[in-house]
């Protein structure tokens, strides 16, 4: 064994290796710069308990991945793949004498899947588990279980630099936290908001300048992606001095441009790294004493509706901040210049959010399936949102990769073998079937790629990866590895040809709901089989074809069309036979705002053919209630007794809690519209027909002959007053009491205000001028006779002299009249 460096992760190995001896089960909080990813790996290979069996480390990043095999090989003195190797998409470095697999997320669910029982394996190490991507998650999950049922000896460590480690010991039985100090070096922070009317690149150009200028060393910069970093580099070069080098530093580039970025330069020259999250953590850059911090990073938001991922560039947290920043003080010294101001600092989000609760589930829906178990059978950090879940779900069940009581098929367990999401995998095994099947890896390996073409034709640009002749050379050798993974060998791709309206098809089979025929209203807009309309600039070639099956679009809206594949219509039709007989529907059309009932063939929303139909009652009045919820149930023909039957009910409802009276707001009739309205629909499918029902008499068939008449003795429409006048009452839905309007003169000698609710209940008095304007707003009448009259009768008493205004109300008799004239 090597000799170690004395970092601080090697000074917590007592106390780790303790951990992971007697439970088996450890949490490690050790912030950048403490070795952890290197040190404690190597640390751990001589364990009695290990016994001579491999540890399997997950890494978030290709990258860091790689960079820490090699970092942990050279510690060593040995080439990768011999003691410590690697394995990552499309790239595996591991060797019999392997003891050490620095592998990537994803990996290790398709390990687990394939053998539950990991053998081989007597430690998995989860490394930046803060940065919580699904397959971490998921990973972590499995293993869990795997070691609850199958394999008690296996341990887990979960290493991380800004978790709640709390959460994640609670998440393992308690499991023992360790932590280790840092070797960080103090880094000064400048605060460098951007100049008004700067965009991101221009900003981060003029920055990295002043970063040179003033520091030391090498600069590494933080921008959201690929396009922006192009842009900046673009802004430097022709600014930079000649012993300064530019190298970016993202995702799509090669390994061996990746590598390039990582390298030292020769003495007395330095660099700029224009980088990604990519390089947020896991690696220590050799020779960077400096950050650019631009502040933001991309995110992929996944929207239910469009069932499409949403590229969208968003402020970091502060936990990407500090580490960010933690990237100058790794060797010494160093300076973070970030493009915001100080006060926003505390403005923004603690930590980043989990990808579980941001993106699309179908895969971790199939994985959980193909375990046989739950999400709330599992451990998680975090639930998955039901209505994501849901959504996954179904669209499993829709590709007939579960069935309906949630049980993995046959079919699914072919898409779970593949490397590829759900309706990718879905559209490889089917195409197979149509003798498809190279065309669709070709289609699923260039959809992943996202190339940056600016090409919309989907299929003009299949066929140029198929080729061979895409432009960036990286792209297409990432491409290339993926159909042949996609394939299983069974055909090494060499230069492809196909009819391009073959791809067309294969999207079609992954994405029916993204079928799409053109509008007559004008080019560039389509209808989709969801309903949904979706656009392509009206210049596009793709523009004028009748027909598109869509593979990428943004969520919009509108959605706009990213890459698609013309359709021909008559092997449309052909491909899509199965689904296309003719089919009854009884529908509500907000259009016409009628119920529309018809057969019709259709692919969705997309309908072929239609012919009228006579439409079952009973069918016609469900799709009327459809109507109803959609126009609001205040398009019901209420009346001024229907809305005071239903201000009574609701008023005693508030008045009688415990007696049960039924709740008849607007809501509730809306949530219950089949039960009480449904058997008076008959012959009603317009909406102008809804004049036709006696809505008052509906609703109260709602309360028994019991109730209707306690509802008439307790809330009554009207009350008798002095003067022999029946008035009628104002009820409120909220329980207020209810309001008498009625003249002065008519309440003449009665001293208590009069009552509901068996006199629980005093009505709030509208005391009113003989002109029946309000004179007083009142529940004490009493006290009206007593301190109010007198000033109200000197007011008006000129003014209305024709009416009583007795200096002694309570003696004077009531009348709804006035005096008669003298004749």
């Amino acid at each position: 064994m090597a000799v170690l460096p004395d970092l601080p992760a090697l000074q917590a190995m007592p106390a780790l290796r303790q951990a992971l001896a007697s439970p088996g089960c450890a949490v490690l909080a050790a912030p950048p710069g403490s070795g952890k990813t290197t040190v404690v790996p190597l640390a751990l290979l001589d364990e009695p308990w290990l016994a001579g069996q491999r540890i399997v480390m997950l890494e978030p990043r290709r990258l860091a991945a790689r960079a820490s095999a090699a970092r942990m090989a050279s510690l060593l003195g040995e080439s990768v793949g011999d003691t410590v190797g690697y394995q990552v998409r499309f790239e595996r470095r591991i060797g019999p004498r392997t003891r050490i697999e620095v592998i990537t997320e994803g990996l290790l669910a398709r390990r687990l899947q394939s053998d539950p029982d990991l053998p081989g394996v007597g430690l998995v190490i989860f490394d930046e588990f803060h940065e919580r991507s699904l397959d971490a998650d998921l990973a972590l999950a499995l293993c869990h279980d795997a070691r609850a049922s199958l394999r008690p000896e296996l341990r887990l460590l979960v290493m991380s630099a800004t978790l709640d480690t709390s959460r994640v010991s609670a998440l393992l039985d308690g499991a023992p936290v360790v932590e280790a100090g840092g070797r960080m070096y103090p880094v000064e922070i400048r605060y460098r908001p951007p100049r008004a009317g700067d965009d991101l690149e221009s900003a981060m150009a003029g920055a990295v300048l002043t970063a040179l200028a003033e520091t030391q060393g090498d600069v590494l910069a933080f921008l959201p992606g690929g396009r922006e970093i192009r842009g900046c580099q673009r802004r430097l070069e022709s600014r930079l001095p000649a012993q300064v080098e530019v190298r970016p530093l993202y995702g799509e580039l090669d390994s061996r441009e990746q590598d390039l970025a990582l390298a030292p330069v020769p003495a007395g020259r330095r660099k700029v790294i224009l980088a990604t999250n990519i390089a947020q953590t896991s690696l220590t850059v050799e020779g960077v004493t400096s950050v650019v911090d631009g502040g933001y990073a991309r995110v992929a938001r996944y929207d239910l509706g469009s069932g499409a991922n949403g590229l969208q560039t968003e402020r970091i947290s502060r936990a990407s901040a500090e580490q960010r920043a933690g990237r100058a003080g790794r060797l010494g010294p160093g300076v973070c210049y970030r493009l915001w101001a100080a006060e926003q600092q505390g403005r923004l989000a603690p930590y980043d959010d989990p990808e579980i609760l941001t993106t699309d589930l179908s895969r971790f829906a199939l994985e959980l399936a193909d375990w046989g178990t739950e999400p709330v059978a599992l451990r998680l950090l975090d639930a998955p949102p039901p209505v994501a879940w849901q959504v996954a779900r179904d669209l499993l069940r829709a590709l007939g990769a579960i069935g309906d009581d949630g049980r993995i098929t046959a079919h699914g367990r072919e898409l779970v073998r593949l490397p590829a999401a759900p309706r990718r995998g879905h559209m490889l095994v089917e195409a197979r079937r149509l003798g498809l099947e190279p065309v669709a890896a070709w289609t699923a390996a260039v959809l992943d790629e996202r190339d940056g073409s600016g090409q919309l034709d989907l299929a003009q640009t299949v066929r140029r990866y198929a080729r061979g002749q895409a432009q960036d050379s990286g792209a297409q050798r990432r491409v290339r590895e993926a159909v042949r993974q996609l394939l299983r060998d069974r055909a090494a791709p060499g230069d492809a040809d196909f009819d391009e309206d073959e791809v067309g098809r294969v999207v079609a089979l992954a994405y029916p709901e993204r079928i799409a025929r053109r509008r007559d209203s004008g080019r560039g807009l389509y209808l989709c089989a969801d309903g949904s309309e979706a656009r392509l600039p009206e210049n596009d070639p793709l523009a004028q074809q009748p027909w598109l099956a869509i593979g990428h679009w943004d969520p919009g809206p509108p959605r706009k069309v990213r890459a698609a594949a013309r359709l021909v219509e008559a092997q449309l039709l052909r491909d899509a036979a199965a689904t296309l007989g003719w089919q009854r529907s009884v529908r509500w059309d907000a259009t016409a705002e009628a119920v529309i009932a018809e057969e019709r063939r259709a692919l969705g929303a997309i309908i072929f053919e239609r012919r009228p139909l006579r439409a079952d009652p009973a069918a016609a009045a469900r799709a009327m209630i459809e109507g109803i919820r959609q126009l609001g149930v205040e398009v019901l023909p209420w009346t001024e007794p229907a809305r005071q039957w239903q201000a009574r009910v609701l008023s005693l409802r508030a008045w009688r809690p415990t007696e049960s009276w039924p709740d008849v707001s607007d809501a509730a009739l809306t949530e219950q519209l089949e039960r009480w309205l449904q058997p008076h629909l008959d012959g009603v499918t317009r909406r102008e027909h809804l004049a036709r029902l006696d809505l008052a008499d509906i609703l109260s068939a709602e309360l028994s002959y019991e109730r209707q008449q306690q509802l008439n003795r307790l809330a009554p429409t009207h009350l008798a007053v002095p003067s022999g006048s029946r008035v009628a009452l104002d009820y409120q839905c909220d329980g207020a009491p209810p309001v008498l309007a009625v003249k002065l003169q008519e309440l003449f000698g009665l001293t208590r205000t009069p009552a509901v609710d068996d006199g629980r209940m005093p009505a709030m008095l509208h005391l009113l001028s003989p002109g029946r304007r309000p004179i007083q707003i009142t529940q004490d009448l009493a006290g009206f006779w007593a301190r109010t009259y007198a000033d109200v009768k000197k007011e008006l008493k000129g003014r209305y002299p024709r009416h009583p205004w007795p200096d002694d109300p309570l003696q004077a008799l009531p009348t709804a009249r006035a005096k008669p004239r003298n004749t």
